[in-house]
């Protein structure tokens, strides 16, 4: 097959199952609210899929290496479908039911996401695309799949009902692995890998990523980023909108002009991002994503001013997620890869749920206007200031991988 053929393929299918994903972000928490009625329920549903989700992202990679990284991904999007299948019948099974199958389904996604992504650099590299090109180019396009899968799965839950929307969600995961399955041909490596015992493997995937100071550094500080994100979208924006425009359109309005920017931002990083330094642009992106936002808030009640500024923002959070992927990629041995960018997924992820609780917490202390100034602070010093560390960790080599025993 064409080795760009394939690596078209290969993204095609990966953000073909982030579709299936979006679409069932709608659609089980509403059928949750049709079969109990209880937002308690919908919540505990949200944290059976995402705890499970990160948790495989990093323990399960060990088994990944040795099952076969393409191998693997056939299965858990086989299984996945699977899974949404048999939720589409959860009315008639029950809630704890439910509350298994979502957990079994979150876990099967977030090795599924870890392994495809492993799959990329070697596809890049036989169709000769630079790695910060297709990590730019995949993040605008998973931002822009996350939009439409939103909306596309309110309207096939209006167009088809709520049991069919989610068995197309499970055909999304079917087609992928028949893609993946089918069309996608990885070379097998010249050598491989010795077979390790799971603790063992899993602690040289640790190991690693705790003496690779760079990449520890950026995990750190996009983790601290998303911690910030969320609380922006779980809590200030929404009391925001409330306070000052009291139309919840304008909730929308501004996550639709943030993800505008983005994808703009994406697109234009896809063009130039191999010829920007990658130190300095990480951390402009950074410091312009977060912060920024915050204050615009806090100090101005001027819905264009909040747009503008929440516009920029939105183009430079694009250049840290391909500066990100593409670290990993170039420095992480290929033995490790599976193992690493799981535990770095693991640890990107973890400013989450931590977000939601911040947001909740600084309003109820402090009220929304001081709330927004001090984190606006806390959010400059925690995602640009360990930068400064950044900046002599770079230029260091990636340190040497731990080699592998066998069992």
């Amino acid at each position: 097959m064409n080795p760009r053929r394939e690596l078209y393929t290969l993204v095609g299918a990966d953000l073909l199952s982030n579709l299936g994903t979006r679409i069932s972000v709608v659609a089980i928490p509403w059928l949750v609210l049709e079969t109990t009625g209880s937002p308690t329920r919908m919540g505990l549903v949200a944290a059976a899929e995402t705890l499970p989700y990160m948790l495989s992202s990093a323990l399960a990679t060990p088994w990944a290496d040795r099952f076969g990284v393409r191998r693997t991904s056939v299965f858990v999007d086989a299984a996945s479908a699977a899974a949404m299948a048999v939720v589409a019948l959860a009315p008639w099974l029950g809630f704890g039911t439910l509350l298994v199958l979502v957990a079994v389904a979150g876990g099967l996604r977030g090795i599924g996401d870890r392994v495809k992504h492993v799959l990329f650099k070697p596809a890049a590299e036989r169709a000769g695309v630079p790695l910060i090109r297709l990590t730019s180019a995949y993040d605008g396009l998973a931002r822009g799949m996350t939009l439409f899968g939103a909306v596309l799965g309110g309207l096939l839950i209006d167009w088809v009902g709520l049991t069919r929307a989610i068995w197309i969600d499970a055909a999304t995961f079917a087609v992928c692995a028949l893609l993946i399955g089918v069309l996608v041909r990885p070379p097998a490596p010249a050598q491989p890998a010795p077979r390790e015992r799971y603790l063992r493997a899993l602690r040289g995937g640790f190991a690693y990523l705790r003496t690779d100071r760079t990449l520890l550094i950026m995990l750190i500080v996009v983790s601290a980023s998303n911690m910030f994100a969320n609380a922006s979208v779980a809590v200030w924006i929404p009391l925001w909108v409330n306070q000052v425009l009291g139309d919840p359109a304008g909730f929308g309005l501004l996550l639709g002009v943030f993800s505008a920017g983005a994808l703009l931002g994406n697109l234009l990083f896809t063009l130039v991002g191999t010829r920007l330094p990658g130190r300095a642009t990480f951390a402009l992106g950074l410091a312009l994503s977060g912060a920024p936002r915050l204050l615009a808030l806090a100090l101005s009640d001027d819905l264009v001013v909040v747009l503008v500024v929440t516009f920029l923002s939105g183009i430079g959070i694009a250049a840290v997620n391909p500066l990100l992927g593409a670290a990993l990629y170039q420095r992480v041995p290929e033995a490790l890869q599976t193992r690493v960018l799981g535990i770095s997924g693991s640890v990107a992820f973890l400013g989450l749920p931590v977000g939601a609780l911040l947001g909740g917490w600084s309003v109820a202390l402090l009220g929304l206007t001081p709330a927004l100034l001090v984190m606006s602070v806390a959010c400059l010093v925690l995602t640009v200031a360990p930068l400064l560390l950044f900046r002599t960790a770079a230029d260091r080599p990636a340190p040497e991988p731990v080699s592998p025993t066998p069992a």
